[in-house]
């Protein structure tokens, strides 16, 4: 068992001491954070098999050949792939798959596969996060009005012992993602003949609620989850326009607000809906707004249920698929991403089936998500149509970006099963990859800054 720090052990018991009577978890459950749970609410211990490591803390120094502004060096390179999951054996290891995974098994019989890697539990924050969880827990709450929200939460994830599937939802949409990001992202939607052209953007990302501090960009948004600023470089016929997009936490009085720049119009423009199953810009209808980061905004349209934990293959630890010793041409081919540059491990995850409300809009009728226990990160999403069947499948592949810390994805993939086709958002490795600060001017996040952004 790792060792907690004083502020962090002072932070548990303040949080502990303050639980009100009323609270969905009790003190003494609350009090297994830091104990067998661990900070961030996993279970501590491994599996009975062994397959799963306790967790010891995550990564928590700095590989020796690591550089700032450089790719970052894998430190699981020596890793050797244990076995290889394919159409030929995925019945042996079905009870470990999605019926996602399942489908793209038997859809690429001839080229696609798993390789399945050591489990490394390597998901870790700084103390401050983890003292800003156990205060959640002692406080936070759903708002249930219209399209709901949580208050009395900041920093991370509001629920760490969750009684609900909605709770979980929320757990994965306020995840620590850092403060203040810089990065270059990649887009590219594969035709069924393999052929794609990436569009590039520059993107800046504001997260107040992520800050441990009073700061005035924290003082200026109150009640805003992130705010993202884009501007795409490239091709040439998208380049120029842009975007500002901000993601509010309690969205019944406060809906996301989305602008844009059109180089055709040269000014800055409110769109008026951008959210739910919304068509994403520049994806070719390959995935829904709210199928970003295979999750994204507020869940009111589905009624949320929690189906328990399971234990999946899922990506992990993708330091060569983010490596820039690969290309986009490395990475996509022609039904999907090279099976070569994946890692799958085998991981505790939260499984949470949301069916569409009576009366309620959408494209999906039913979405299930696997929820990785030490980040609160969806790594898994089956997504189903309206007439219920299997539709398409998405996958998040995630890195600890242990200069921070953090664990995000740096590669997520929409596979759709009926196009045959698949997207690819985060591909950044011919570029610096993503630069994190500790916060930000507010005023970078307004219309008026969109405007200078883009010229």
């Amino acid at each position: 068992m790792i060792a907690i720090s004083t502020p962090l052990l002072v932070a548990l018991l303040i949080a502990f001491a303050s639980l009100p009577a009323s609270a969905e978890v009790t003190v003494e459950e609350a009090k297994r954070l830091g104990a067998d749970l661990t900070p961030i609410g996993a279970e501590r211990v491994g599996n009975a098999e062994g397959t799963i490591p306790e967790w010891t803390g995550g990564i928590t120094t700095l590989p020796p050949d690591y550089k700032p502004g450089v790719s970052h060096p894998d430190p699981f390179a020596q890793d050797p792939v244990l076995f290889t999951i394919d159409a030929t054996n995925w019945e042996q290891h079905e009870s470990h798959l999605t019926e996602g995974q399942k489908a793209l098994l038997r859809a690429h019989p001839e080229t696609w596969r798993m390789p399945v890697y050591r489990t490394r539990r390597s998901a870790s924050y700084p103390s401050w996060v983890y003292a800003a969880i156990a205060t959640n827990a002692a406080q936070a709450r759903l708002i249930t009005e219209s399209k709901g929200g949580v208050e009395n939460a900041a920093v991370s994830s509001p629920f760490p012992i969750p009684q609900s599937g909605v709770e979980v939802i929320w757990n994965h949409n306020l995840r620590w993602r850092g403060v203040y990001v810089q990065r270059i992202n990649g887009l590219a939607a594969v035709t069924r003949r393999g052929k794609y052209q990436i569009v590039l953007s520059t993107q800046e990302i504001g997260i107040p609620y992520g800050s441990q501090h009073d700061t005035p960009f924290k003082r200026k948004y109150p009640n805003i989850m992130f705010a993202i600023k884009s501007k795409i470089i490239a091709p040439a016929l998208l380049a120029g326009n842009g975007s500002l997009g901000i993601e509010t936490i309690n969205q019944t009085h406060d809906p996301r607000k989305v602008w844009s720049y059109s180089q055709s119009l040269r000014r800055v423009v409110r769109n008026p809906f951008v959210a739910y199953d919304f068509p994403a810009a520049n994806s070719d209808n390959l995935r829904t707004v709210d199928d970003a980061e295979l999750f994204l905004g507020p869940p009111d349209r589905f009624e949320w249920k929690l189906l328990g934990k399971r234990e999946i293959y899922i990506p992990y630890n993708a330091y060569r698929i983010n490596s820039d010793a690969v290309s986009a041409k490395d990475i996509l081919l022609t039904h999907h991403i090279n099976p070569d540059l994946s890692r799958y491990e085998l991981h505790r995850v939260w499984v949470v089936e949301g069916l569409l409300k009576r009366g309620a809009k959408h494209v999906y009728s039913r979405r299930v998500f696997y929820v990785d226990e030490d980040s609160w990160q969806i790594a898994v999403a089956d997504l189903y149509d309206l007439d219920g069947k299997l539709w398409r499948v998405a996958e998040a592949h995630a890195i600890n970006f242990y200069e921070v810390p953090v664990l995000w994805s740096t590669l997520e993939v929409y596979n759709d099963l009926k196009e045959r086709r698949y997207l690819v958002s985060g591909l950044d490795n011919a570029n610096t990859p993503p630069i994190f600060g500790e916060t930000t001017d507010p005023r970078g996040f307004s219309p008026n800054a969109l405007s200078y952004y883009i010229r």
